[in-house]
């Protein structure tokens, strides 16, 4: 279980979350500048928020009374950025592998390859990231954070960068990871469409505080009675 409780002053205002993730996915819903992705980063260890506490699977990943705050690499989260943070000059192989460090040289390589098949991205492989295209670099990121075993795998707006037809292309294929996922996922979005398709349960988020969770479908209905023009 993903267990987050923590504040942190932005500019704006203070970001207050307060959520739960329990082996299954959730979104975080809300306009941009709401605070979503600096929830994340705080999760993931890349902001320093200025009190709380966030826990993962019994784990403490940061403390503020106690001083805890471990690194992002002994965090064991996955994190998938807006634009992927593939190494540019690395094939699709090399990527895949980087996110295999804990596994021994001599094996890294053939897991590697279990992960291009399971990503559908055979052929690929001495391909440099940065001639893929977006769906491409996409399912390359993702195979790389499930090589790295991840116990938790924030998704921070994983459809922005695509188009529409390729957005409704990929959806099903996060979707099917996020259903093979054993741990938790948080995912952030303003798009209530991607939210119903991939999320059981949504926290709401307004100017940096978080709202109570609600079951998915019950959330969009209520959006939808708010604003008349939602299909």
């Amino acid at each position: 279980m993903l267990s987050v409780d923590f504040e942190k002053r932005l500019d704006r205002y203070t970001l207050k979350v307060s959520l739960q993730c329990d082996s299954q996915c959730v979104a975080l819903f809300g306009a941009s500048g709401a605070g979503k992705s600096m929830t994340l980063k705080c999760i993931a260890g890349l902001e320093k928020p200025d009190k709380g506490v966030i826990k993962l699977n019994g784990r403490t990943l940061f403390d503020s009374a106690h001083r805890i705050n471990l690194s992002p690499q002994k965090r064991r989260v996955g994190y998938l950025f807006q634009d992927y943070a593939l190494f540019p000059n690395m094939t699709v192989q090399g990527n895949i592998e980087a996110g295999l460090h804990a596994v021994p040289k001599k094996e890294r390589s053939v897991k590697a390859k279990e992960l291009i098949r399971r990503f559908h991205l055979d052929g690929l492989e001495k391909i440099r990231s940065d001639k893929l295209s977006g769906g491409e670099k996409q399912r390359v990121a993702l195979a790389r954070i499930i090589a790295s075993a991840p116990e938790a795998i924030l998704l921070d707006e994983p459809f922005s960068s695509l188009d529409t037809l390729l957005k409704l292309e990929l959806i099903p294929s996060v979707k099917e990871i996020i259903t093979r996922f054993s741990g938790d996922m948080l995912l952030v979005s303003h798009d209530i469409d991607e939210v119903r398709q991939l999320c059981a349960d949504t926290y709401p988020i307004t100017e940096g505080s978080v709202g109570d969770p609600e079951p998915t479908e019950s959330y969009y209905q209520k959006l939808k009675e708010r604003y008349r023009n939602l299909k």
